[in-house]
């Protein structure tokens, strides 16, 4: 089986379901299905959110298992926050907080970390 796809690779648009299927019983369910919050993340993100399940919500492990800062961690935390609509503590205030920990721990440049901040 394939890993579920929740974007259109040309559009980058969400896609939809159509058909619904139970290889033991035969059953097909024909239609145009919702795929609700999942459709909302990519297959990235997808993939962080059940390694947090996993690790029962514990992003300093995490960070630990997957090799990266815990900021970085947090930034994509923060992103799929976004993504389902979520709304972070004092968004801008964290965003500029992360950008400046990750230039300090040199997993960006100076320039990438002046044209994120603009961006805030």
């Amino acid at each position: 089986m394939h890993p579920l796809i929740t974007r259109d690779p040309v559009s980058g648009d969400e896609l939809v379901v159509t058909r619904l299927e139970c290889p033991a019983s035969g059953v097909v369910i024909e239609g145009r299905f919702s795929l609700g919050w999942i459709g909302r993340l990519s297959r990235e993100q997808l993939d962080f959110v059940e390694l947090l399940v996993m690790y029962r919500g514990n992003i300093q492990r995490l960070a630990q298992e997957m090799n990266i800062a815990y900021n970085t961690a947090r930034s994509r935390l923060d992103a799929i926050v976004s993504a389902l609509g979520g709304d972070t503590e004092s968004e801008a205030h964290v965003d500029r907080k992360a950008v400046l920990e990750r230039l300090a721990a040199k997993e960006i440049g100076v320039e990438e970390a002046a044209r994120l901040l603009r961006g805030l």
